[in-house]
């Protein structure tokens, strides 16, 4: 990460000189130099303030990266960095982010309270902890393929997330590949796949061919192999997202209907206020947000789930 943090810094630069810009930051010395150079790094502040300065929209910036309400970024605002990491990192244990960072709940806990303020690097550290999209939060706000330490990473995930819109099981496949089951199988053709996801190999073989040739798996003697570990992020336009979750629905519909083994489907119909209704969808969001960031840890990979909770109006109509 602090490759990558260089990498971003010289991003934000652009075309001026690092004398140029230090001074546009207000600085004396040409800290861009040692910036870039990874002799220090900025906080986390110090790097919000520096994309403003070069004229990059902050709140927009990370509102596309993870929409929450915190208010306008001001760089005398030193609560901040805290609130926003606070909503972003949602349930997740302090524990569990350093556990999966590599850094300590010290350090965590005093960046969350708002006594300190991470680096650059180590922003980047625990929003790969808590999100698993790192390399997302820096093409928010500079051209992803000038931070090359993260741009393949990035590039293999965006055609992840397409191909799981136009090929839909490809993303429950891509999953599939990844766990010790299917690399510790004998022999596991497609029709093994689509026995382990109780679908038709046809099916199966049309995933696998998209895959490759978005290039997200390789062939790997009898097998495949796939390239990293990557998560599928539904941003995109609305009629992608429906068309995704209503497959996903589907299939959950089928399974339940079929009384298919390892399905726990809850249902509460409920009368609350409206109010109400808003604090039952923050706590859905919440508990994806922890759900990804309890993913992104789980070892050893064994089976593949298909986690949905849908919250509706029904007195709003169809």
């Amino acid at each position: 990460m602090e490759t990558a943090a260089s990498q971003m810094l010289r991003a934000l630069r652009g075309r001026r000189s690092q004398v140029a810009f230090s001074r546009r930051l207000g600085r004396r010395s040409n800290v861009a130099a040692d910036w870039e150079a990874g002799r220090r790094f900025p906080s986390a502040s110090e790097v919000l303030w520096a994309a403003a300065r070069v004229g990059v929209d902050v709140d927009a910036a990370l509102q596309r990266f993870h929409p929450v309400d915190v208010g306008p970024f001001h760089p005398k605002d030193r609560a901040f960095v805290a609130r926003w990491l606070t909503l972003l990192v949602g349930d997740t244990t302090r524990t569990d982010l350093a556990a999966r960072s590599g850094l300590s709940r010290h350090q965590i806990s005093r960046w969350l309270t708002g006594r300190a303020q991470p680096r650059l690097p180590d922003l980047l550290r625990v929003l790969d902890a808590a999100t698993g999209r790192a390399p997302d939060w820096v093409a928010a706000f500079v051209p992803v393929a000038q931070v090359p330490a993260l741009a393949d990473r990035w590039r293999r995930a965006q055609a992840t997330r397409r191909l799981a819109f136009d090929v839909p099981w490809s993303a429950a496949l891509y999953t599939l590949l990844e766990t010790d089951l299917y690399r510790q199988a004998p022999c596991p053709d497609a029709a093994w796949l689509a026995a382990r996801l109780g679908v038709d190999p046809p099916t199966v073989a049309a995933a696998l061919s998209a895959m490759a040739e978005a290039g997200v798996i390789v062939p790997d003697g009898d097998r495949w192999a796939v390239v990293g570990a990557l998560s599928v992020d539904l941003r995109t336009s609305r009629e992608d997202l429906a068309r995704f979750k209503a497959h996903w629905m589907d299939v959950a519909r089928d399974r339940t209907r079929a009384g298919a083994e390892g399905v726990l489907t809850s249902v509460n119909v409920i009368a609350v206020s409206q109010a109400d209704l808003e604090q039952v969808r923050a706590l859905q969001r919440r508990f994806f947000r922890e759900l990804r960031s309890l993913v992104a840890a789980s070892t050893p990979s064994e089976v593949v789930g298909l986690v949905i909770v849908h919250t509706a109006d029904l007195s709003g109509g169809p």
